[in-house]
């Protein structure tokens, strides 16, 4: 860590003096404590990744202040995401499932088309089809350790339901699984199991392929980037979401692919990557054939405009904290007041955003509001950003509205008991 501090440190300076600034001038445009700064050049204190962040941003550095503090942005093995080796304990009976004949199934379900999931030769599938969306509604106000057992027994359920059905109702029953196994797997991540995450979501693709849906498994490598995301691994997520990019792939999962990789590309510091996804996302998502996709829709549903909100996120790893706050807080005006888990997922962000851009009592009272829906919607993912953000207020020690609230970022983050 010492010799990162050494060549940090030096070459902030360096860069500093070169645009021109003292270190009072540097201080006061960053918000941050001078003493601190000045230590952090002599190689006295560790550069964290937000300072580190900022000051790229703030002196055109291109990430190279970045990676000194973190490790490259090189291709990574895209397999070491994947699930344990050895018997999974998500599996959903597929073997039986798979023995009917993925071939014929594929052929049943492209002749079906859109109107596989309405098929009334089940007339169980409908009553399925709403309780999936009742279940995604529940999750944005419920604890995902509620949700899980009930969403992986209904997985179970409908998969064996799909191995005993007749052939024109298999192929909807299968592709309804899958969409219930990946929501499964997204509820353990939100509960901080990222191991049964991919799991789910690798039994969702599998379930998809049988049920004649050969997307499903790229949306999977979507997901997989987010766990990567969230684990700082920003060569790991750049690669998969790359690879969920093909041309013969739907918009909508090339475009929610596209935003994964200008997140990737955010962790680093490589802001012209990362506004080019952007801008790919945005295009994307935007088509006709992305927004008129088959039900239920792949990912969010409550943001209106994803590639907007994810260009507020991706600013604020930049190091553009102002930006990021402009686009951040029109978007979170957009969501809708019952997606609780949404609002908290973004609006902790737009948090994040408003402290580092020094407007400390706006950003408590943004936490304050959010703090207090937390207990109901409990997420290890948001959680990251409640940390960024206690972080960040800690320099603000002196504030008021810092002190106010600083109970109730600490019960947020202290961990479970029971």
């Amino acid at each position: 860590m010492m010799s990162t501090n050494l060549r940090f440190g030096p070459e902030l300076r360096r860069l500093r003096v070169e645009a021109g600034l003292t270190l009072t001038e540097f201080a006061m445009a960053l918000n941050y404590d001078k003493g601190h700064l000045s230590k952090v050049e002599r190689g006295e204190r560790s550069a964290s990744p937000e300072l580190a962040r900022r000051c790229d941003a703030f002196l055109g550095a291109d990430g190279e202040l970045q990676r000194l503090i973190t490790r490259p942005e090189t291709d990574s093995d895209p397999d070491a995401t994947e699930s344990p080796a050895g018997p999974s304990r998500w599996l959903v009976g597929r073997r039986a499932v798979l023995s009917a004949g993925t071939g014929a199934l594929i052929d049943l379900s492209l002749k079906l088309g859109g109107q596989a999931l309405s098929s009334t030769d089940d007339p169980l599938l409908p009553s399925f089809h709403i309780q999936f969306d009742h279940l995604r509604k529940l999750g944005q106000s419920t604890a995902p350790q509620v949700l899980l057992p009930l969403l992986e027994t209904q997985t179970r359920m409908i998969a064996g339901l799909a191995a005993d059905a007749r052939s024109v109702s298999r192929a909807p029953a299968l592709l309804l699984a899958s969409r219930f196994a990946e929501f499964t797997g997204w509820m353990a991540q939100e509960a901080g199991d990222s191991d049964a995450a991919l799991g789910w979501t690798g039994e969702a693709a599998e379930l998809a392929r049988a049920g004649g849906d050969p997307y499903l498994g790229s949306y999977a490598l979507v997901r997989r980037a987010l766990v990567t995301m969230y684990g700082g691994d920003a060569a790991g997520t750049v690669t998969l979401a790359r690879r969920a990019q093909s041309s013969e792939l739907p918009p909508r999962i090339r475009g929610l692919a596209a935003q994964r990789e200008a997140q990737g590309h955010a962790l680093v510091g490589n802001e012209a990557e990362c506004l080019h996804s952007l801008d790919r996302a945005r295009e994307l998502l935007a088509s006709d054939d992305a927004r008129n996709g088959a039900e239920p829709v792949i990912g969010t549903s409550h943001v209106s405009d994803p590639a907007a909100m994810s260009t507020g996120w991706c600013l604020h790893d930049l190091g553009r904290p102002k930006a990021a706050t402009e686009v951040l807080d029109r978007e979170c005006r957009r969501l809708p007041p019952h997606a609780l888990r949404t609002r908290a997922r973004y609006g902790f962000r737009q948090s994040l955003a408003h402290a580092a851009s020094g407007e400390v009592e706006h950003a408590c009272a943004i936490a304050g509001d959010l703090l207090g829906v937390m207990p109901a919607v409990p997420s290890a993912t948001v959680n990251s950003d409640v940390r960024r953000l206690a972080r960040e207020l800690s320099r603000f020690r002196s504030s008021r509205a810092v002190r106010d609230l600083q109970p109730a970022l600490a019960r947020v983050l202290a961990p479970a008991h029971g």
